[in-house]
């Protein structure tokens, strides 16, 4: 198929789509782009492992001349000068951008709304949210409307849309991968948030590992087998609900009888306690768009901040002996899969009924938390679905900077559980 064909495909399904995940459209750009790859690829010349691939880019990442809104109303006409780091990264190897796909206002929601696009609808079922805040990347990745999209996450935002919508998403090692040209306020995109991190989200792991070495320009190891997996599916801290209990503990006893090694292995570090320090170093890291009295003491001056990051690098000294004697962490990514849209209020004042018990939206993605403190590599995978027919997705966790290992077992994982699926009525 050539890079013309492949841009008219996704513009087609694009424009059929009522999702609303793609916001932006850079059409006439990219149709000239897929025009030039053809005669490239027809004169002998390739720009690299990309070429000529049609993706989208997250509403809060930086595209030179695009809109770039961050999902706020105050950056409706923003186009940025330049590409984020990251963008031209994927541009030098041949990607070709459609267009940029929809987030919650500054990226601040487990669902994805704002008042300058709209509601994104979850693929499976429109009804619900596709996540947040990466629910337009998600969205659109697992409707087949590009080939990929380039997303963000600092409290789950790739994990947790990855995981409603029954796609493959990647939250790099921090530090890994550029994250400059992230927007998340007005005047943004010098200084990376704290603990932010730029990554894929695909329809395969080995989409991740392709994209992953063209965002870093180092090549994924070779593919391994014989995993030593510890698994960690519950804490009362973080209850998982029946509904994904029941297809992760079935992924986790399929993956034992294909030959995994694994073993029950609750870390020392008491979930709460990385909880909390997640939450005071996320909210120190976003503090621009809070008041002042919403920052907890230990975030609210520098000197606390300082003495919260010794405490995490601790705590990430920790895990890294931890992981001496596993290749990966199983975990949830959520307490539940997607739910119905809930417009009203805001993260911190929704509730969900999870099993008969209420429970703040904040409460139910502790498990996301952990491992963006930790700043350790993490692989979400399409694991199952609920009787409901709803996307149950897996966090692979590895040690810092082996983000080819959580690839890698996701790669084998997807022979056993099946990996990705249409939505219904999709093909």
């Amino acid at each position: 198929m050539s890079s013309r064909e492949l841009v008219r495909y996704y513009l087609s399904r694009i424009e059929g789509s009522e999702l609303n995940a793609v916001v932006t459209l850079d059409t006439v750009r990219a149709r000239a782009a897929a025009a030039a790859a053809d005669e490239e690829i027809a004169h002998g010349r390739g720009r690299g492992p990309l070429h000529g691939v049609p993706i989208t880019v997250k509403d809060a990442i930086a595209t030179a001349g695009l809109r770039t809104t961050g999902g706020s109303p105050e950056l409706a006409g923003h186009r940025p000068a330049a590409d984020a780091t990251a963008v031209a990264r994927l541009r030098a190897a041949g990607a070709i951008v459609l267009g940029k796909t929809n987030v919650p206002t500054w990226c601040g929601d487990i669902q994805t709304t704002n008042d300058v696009f709209g509601l994104t609808r979850n693929p499976w079922d429109p009804g619900r949210t596709p996540g947040g805040s990466s629910g337009g990347s998600a969205a659109a990745v697992a409707a087949g409307l590009c080939g990929f999209d380039l997303a963000s996450d600092i409290a789950g935002s790739i994990r947790i849309p990855a995981h409603f919508c029954g796609v493959y998403g990647l939250k790099p090692s921090v530090g890994l991968v550029p994250g400059d040209g992230y927007v998340d306020h007005v005047g943004a995109g010098l200084v990376p948030p704290d603990g932010n991190v730029l990554g894929p989200i695909c329809r395969s792991a080995d989409d991740l590992a392709l994209v992953l070495e063209v965002l870093t320009g180092t090549p994924v190891p070779p593919w391994r087998t014989g995993f030593r997996a510890a698994v960690w599916l519950d804490d009362p801290s973080c209850r998982v609900g029946n509904a994904s209990a029941e297809v992760l503990s079935a992924a986790v006893d399929a993956f034992a009888a294909a030959g995994a090694w694994v073993e029950d292995a609750e870390p020392s570090d008491r979930f709460d306690d990385l909880w909390q320090l997640h939450l005071d170093m996320v909210l120190a890291a976003v503090a621009y768009n809070l008041p002042d009295e919403g920052l907890p003491p230990a975030t609210a001056s520098h000197r606390g901040w300082l003495a919260r990051a010794e405490d995490r690098a601790r705590v990430r000294a920790r895990w890294a002996r931890w992981f001496a004697g596993f290749d990966v962490l199983l975990c949830p990514v959520t307490a539940m899969p997607a739910f119905p849209h809930d417009l009203d209020g805001d993260i911190g004042s929704r509730v969900l009924e999870i099993d008969g018990e209420s429970r703040p939206h904040l409460s139910t993605i502790g498990w996301c938390g952990l491992f963006s403190v930790l700043g350790l590599p993490t692989v979400v995978i399409p694991v199952g679905r609920t009787a409901a027919g709803l996307p149950v997705g897996m966090q692979v966790v590895a040690a810092h900077g082996h983000d080819a290992t959580a690839i890698a077992f996701a790669r084998w994982a997807a022979d056993v559980t099946g990996g990705y699926h249409p939505p219904p009525g999709d093909s």
